[in-house]
């Protein structure tokens, strides 16, 4: 069995990354990408299925764990009744072989250790022909080869490796695993003292950029770029959304999705967090992913790409893998990517719009793609769609997406006004000011005072959070805060604020889902701007102490079983926490009226 999603940590090497748990076992690892097939699997299945333990023989008393100053290099300190060592776990940033570091050190007394390495590709099913070496073992199965270094002797048991090996106080026993294809030679022996210094000061040096705007909760904020930067595919800038799949919304449900994949709806506020905190060239990579990412027939825009921005991201089920906590099926591929949503065209002009604003170098040919999406929308902006939340059921008007067309007309018209872009402003204009006249009489319940999730319901969406905060209404518009407050009501659980209601079936999925974290930061963003700041400072703290001890947050949390749920670390919710953190940075600096 999995431990809690809160137990892991992140380590990566900005191309791919590996969960780590609390017990010093390593579940989760996917090679050579992100979106690769993984090696390692427990997280989703059992210690079958592939995980590599490090841990003492003897019962652990205590652990206590951290990142090492401002890096991504993991301390584990394990003690038992005979001593105490610490685990050190790194990832050394990519230059060809994705690696894993783990070195063990003795602290105080003699700790008899075990190590227990179980390698299955492709998600479990692929066993390797493994064999012993000089340098230690090594592991092939079709394309994929993993070759580990180690100082110890493994040997083979039940299709899998073990060591046992004694450490004393201030003796260090180190071990590499690498990946390579395997048809080519083995990587080279790693120096580990110099690879961890290495990897040390990388990371220090890019922290030594990122500008100190966030007020108190600047190390929070830290904590979280360092996570958008540990999950950047750093050859081509784009940001994957997690580096897990089917860590599920609902335990023991169906709601399992893959998202080590990058959504085009994440740009705008992911640009925001990386510009305000001074992460310029993460910024116009991430810019410069996007404009490839949308290049090509307008109709074929996807909501979602893989990493180097590939388009087929084929759905299928792999039914050998149990699922976390029982939680079926487990899915690789994400079947959203071909939907038709309407806001990802406004998502995407916001984004080229903020980008422009903050002087981000853009590539010349972007605005004649960005003319081509606006005329699709133009022709399209009253279909119905599947929405921002990937809904599986019918296609319908969704509000948000109406709310989305309006923001890609707008970001349209201003690129003429302000930037001096060519293009059909007085048609754009008018089409701006069709949809907003739409959605203030379609998706406005005159009953309810609020706006809706569609036209013609009744039901509430978190997504409306979004209105004041992309400038369709202001924030002190009465029908922006009784929508505001309705969403108050009726969505909000354990003060954190759910997607919609399961119950309406909108999404055409059984079961329900836990509190959607990015959303609870919106509307810690509405209130702030709404000037209920101290409102909007609770609902913060509170999402930020849902952060694990080593400042890790998934997607959502469950609040009847109290705990971290959806995939992690999730990184739409850790730029939540960087822009809200940001604007009550702001507002608690600027002088009151009269003041």
């Amino acid at each position: 069995m999995s431990q809690l999603i809160e137990d892991y940590a992140l380590i990566g090497d900005t191309q791919t990354a590996a969960l780590v748990g609390r017990d010093g076992s390593l579940d989760w690892l996917c090679v050579p990408r992100f979106d690769s097939g993984s090696c390692f699997a427990k997280l989703i299945g059992d210690d079958d299925h592939g995980r590599w333990l490090m841990a003492p023989e003897g019962e652990v008393i205590a652990t206590s764990r951290r990142y090492r100053d401002r890096t991504m290099v993991l301390e584990t300190e394990l003690t038992t009744v005979d001593g105490t060592v610490r685990l050190t776990d790194f990832m050394p940033p990519r230059h060809h072989h994705p690696r894993v570091v783990r070195v063990v050190t003795g602290v105080e007394g003699q700790v008899r250790m075990r190590s227990e390495l179980v390698i299955r590709f492709e998600y479990g099913q692929d066993i390797p022909w493994v064999r012993s070496t000089e340098r230690g073992l090594h592991a092939i199965a079709g394309p994929n080869s993993l070759s580990l270094d180690s100082p110890v002797r493994f040997y083979g048991r039940d299709m899998r490796s073990e060591a046992r090996f004694t450490v004393g106080a201030g003796e260090k026993v180190p071990m590499v695993l690498s990946w390579h294809l395997s048809h080519e030679d083995e990587p080279f022996v790693l120096d580990v003292d110099r690879a961890l210094n290495e990897a040390v000061e990388w990371w220090e040096q890019w922290c030594n950029g990122v500008e100190e705007v966030h007020g108190d909760w600047q190390d929070a904020v830290l904590r979280s770029l360092m996570t958008l930067k540990a999950l950047t595919y750093s050859p081509t800038g784009g940001i994957v959304a997690a580096p897990t799949t089917s860590l599920p919304e609902d335990l023991g449900g169906v709601r399992n999705w893959d998202y080590r994949y990058c959504w085009v709806r994440d740009a705008t506020l992911t640009l925001d967090a990386l510009i305000e905190a001074g992460c310029r060239d993460e910024a116009e990579a991430w810019m410069g992913w996007l404009a490839r990412a949308a290049a090509g027939a307008p109709d074929q825009l996807q909501i979602m790409y893989g990493s180097a921005g590939e388009r087929r991201l084929t759905e299928f089920e792999v039914p050998w893998l149990p699922g976390y906590e029982d939680s079926r099926p487990v899915r690789v591929g994400n079947a959203a990517s071909g939907q038709f949503q309407l806001d990802v065209y406004g998502e995407l002009m916001d984004a080229v719009d903020r980008a422009r604003s903050h002087d981000i170098e853009l590539h010349p040919v972007l605005w004649r793609v960005q003319r081509a999406l606006m005329d699709f929308v133009e022709h399209h902006w009253s279909d119905p769609d599947d929405g921002i939340w990937e809904v599986r059921g019918p296609r319908r008007h969704f509000t948000h997406s109406k709310v989305m067309a309006w923001v890609a007309f707008d970001r349209a018209v201003r690129a003429v006004e302000r930037d001096r872009l060519d293009g059909p402003v007085e048609a754009w204009r008018a089409a701006r000011d069709a949809v907003h006249a739409e959605v203030l009489t379609k998706g406005w319940d005159d009953r309810r005072q609020a706006f809706t999730q569609y036209y013609g319901s009744d039901s509430l969406d978190a997504s409306l959070l979004m209105i004041p905060l992309v400038g369709f209404l202001p924030a002190n518009d009465p029908r922006v805060i009784s929508t505001v407050e309705a969403i108050q009501r009726e969505l909000m659980v354990d003060g954190l604020v759910l997607r919609y209601q399961n119950s309406s079936g909108v999404d055409g999925l059984p079961g329900s889902e836990g509190a959607f974290l990015p959303c609870t930061f919106w509307l810690a963003d509405c209130l702030a701007a709404m000037g209920r700041v101290e409102e909007a400072t609770t609902i913060f703290k509170r999402l930020v102490a849902l952060a694990n001890d080593v400042g890790l947050i998934s997607e959502e949390y469950d609040p009847v079983r109290k705990r971290l749920a959806g995939n992690f670390p999730q990184a739409f919710t850790h730029v939540g926490l960087i822009n809200t953190a940001r604007q009550l940075a702001v507002v608690s600096q600027t002088p009151a009226a009269g003041d």
